[in-house]
């Protein structure tokens, strides 16, 4: 398999085997680790899990979505078939409705209808997160202009963590902060990420990154480098814990699949003129094998 098949199953393994379970917001019970670290040499190997499948389409343009368009509008994902944040969607009144945990004391929860009153002009966003950060700041601008004027910059980070908009985010950003470095004309990546479903949402997160720092090299002269990853609060669902199971047979049964490689088109030299059309047409991954689909339920 991949090497990253290799290190993410070491991961689900060190969960499942020393991970305590915790009651959370959701209702469902995860088995967590309190921390977790990942190193990443993208000039080797491009990151995508071969042990399950993974579409890639829909986690580019939700990439693309965060940094390129910087929007928080649910419906630019949902014009393109993607779906991933439906669930955390405000509704046409402004208002977003959940039934979650809530703390009542003592380190207890209780199960409680959610109403949460935006107002109208937030309706069909996710209010003041991730990609709402990204255009009021200008992240993504300033750091393709620092890469390009001033590549030793020892302050290259982008934060969609920004006290002032977390009581307006539907939902603070889990992936929240990224690092960036040049050494010896290479684009490395240190990223930090608060809460991680492991199942669903890292092999998900750790494409979109690799490949947001592919496409950053890209236009600005440099070679892919390392990603380092560092996660607090590792954790799987327990309504999970079946498909992790089943991937792990796979990776310990089944014969090696190769990773895939990455094409970004080289006619486009600016990040923001990369194809975000539902076809994602500038930017593919080819030479994907893989062992098929594992459903993981999503919890809320």
């Amino acid at each position: 398999m991949s090497k990253w098949d290799k290190e993410y199953i070491k991961l689900c393994k060190k969960i499942l085997k020393e991970g305590k379970r915790v009651e959370n917001r959701t209702g469902i019970d995860t088995i967590k680790i309190p921390g977790y670290f990942l190193e990443f040499d993208l000039s080797k190997e491009f990151p995508a899990l071969t042990t399950k499948q993974l579409f890639f389409r829909q986690a580019i343009l939700e990439m693309l979505w965060i940094y390129q368009v910087q929007s928080n509008d649910v419906r630019w994902l949902q014009e393109r078939n993607v779906h991933i944040w439906d669930e955390w969607e405000i509704q046409e009144d402004g208002k977003w409705y959940a039934n979650q945990m809530v703390p009542v004391g003592n380190g207890t929860f209780a199960k409680q209808d959610i109403v949460k009153d935006f107002g109208v002009e937030w309706a069909h966003t996710i209010g003041t997160a991730y990609g709402y950060i990204n255009k009021k700041f200008k992240n993504t601008q300033r750091l393709i202009d620092t890469l390009k004027n001033n590549p030793n910059d020892r302050r290259m980070i982008m934060s969609l963590w920004q006290d002032d908009y977390i009581s307006t985010a539907v939902l603070p950003s889990c992936v929240w902060s990224s690092e960036w470095d040049v050494t010896d004309g290479k684009l490395n990546c240190y990223v930090h990420q608060r809460s991680c479903d492991v199942p669903l949402g890292l092999p998900f997160n750790v494409t979109q990154y690799a490949t947001l720092l592919c496409l950053l090299a890209h236009c600005t002269g440099l070679k892919p480098g390392k990603m380092f990853w560092s996660i607090k609060d590792a954790h799987i669902y327990v309504n999970q814990v079946d498909g992790i199971k089943e991937q792990i047979e796979r990776y310990e049964t089944l014969p090696d699949l190769p990773a895939p490689k990455l094409w970004i088109n080289p006619e486009v030299k600016d990040f923001f003129k990369f194809d975000n059309s539902k076809d994602c047409k500038d930017i593919k991954v080819v030479d994907y094998k893989h062992y098929g689909k594992i459903t993981f339920p999503l919890a809320q």
